[in-house]
């Protein structure tokens, strides 16, 4: 298997120049699946804090770079939406979100919206002992007990040192939602509608926005808290 990843074909998200070079680099095994950007290319190509992938492996040798609150050793790890990138050395936080055309980007955020992240659930199974996993937008899971208070499509803050639920979004009519995929990737509004496709069709959202609204389908939303943008840094999740 190559050890290559060719610009011109890596996904619509990644934040990188398509016609600059030949080849970029590929991501390492890990969360997000193929939509996952090299932690490297963030380094390189979007902060410019290092030129190299041998710069970056000297950084995260250092543990100078966290990711969702655990230092990384891997420069091809893969970072997606929501991740939370943090240099404490140098005082700066970032959030993962979509901008416009859903392209990955990095809103910087306080010091405190960093000891969290955002998961969308996207199912839940019952697991030994009574309880309840929840599967998150990234591949990671969490447990919890109450099965009935989660549901598919909902948002849910999780602590980043202890793993519990700080805060948790229902997925339904007024709530706050961002695209992250799709033709109106990194917009935010409320939902306006949810109607329910029979079969095996993806449900479509209708979403309000300041400038008239739009409609997707459900897979490319996210529900969000008023303040989860990160402007200004006034984060207070």
């Amino acid at each position: 298997m190559t050890k290559h990843q060719k610009r011109l074909s890596v996904p619509k998200s990644w934040p990188v120049e398509r016609k600059t070079d030949t080849f970029t680099v590929k991501a390492g095994a890990g969360p997000h699946g193929e939509e996952g950007v090299p932690l490297v290319v963030l380094l390189r190509d979007v902060l410019g804090y290092v030129d190299s992938k041998k710069e970056a492996r000297y950084a995260l040798s250092e543990d100078a770079i966290l990711v969702n609150g655990e230092p990384i050793n891997d420069e091809k790890r893969p970072i997606g939406i929501f991740d939370i990138l943090a240099f404490p050395g140098r005082e700066e936080y970032y959030r993962v979100f979509p901008d416009e055309g859903g392209r990955l980007a990095l809103t910087e955020i306080d010091a405190d919206a960093a000891d969290s992240r955002l998961g969308k659930i996207e199912g839940k199974q019952q697991v030994p002992g009574g309880q309840t996993q929840l599967t998150l937008h990234d591949g990671t899971n969490v447990v919890v007990d109450d099965e009935a208070e989660y549901e598919a499509n909902d948002s849910i803050v999780v602590d980043n040192e202890d793993k519990s639920i700080v805060a948790h979004f229902p997925y339904e009519e007024g709530a706050l939602v961002t695209a992250i995929r799709g033709n109106h990737g990194g917009k935010i509004g409320e939902i306006d509608a949810i109607d329910v496709t029979p079969g095996s069709g993806s449900n479509t959202v209708g979403v309000d926005t300041e400038d008239g609204g739009f409609e997707t389908v459900e897979e490319y939303v996210v529900v969000i808290d008023e303040n989860f943008t990160g402007d200004e840094g006034d984060d207070d999740e």
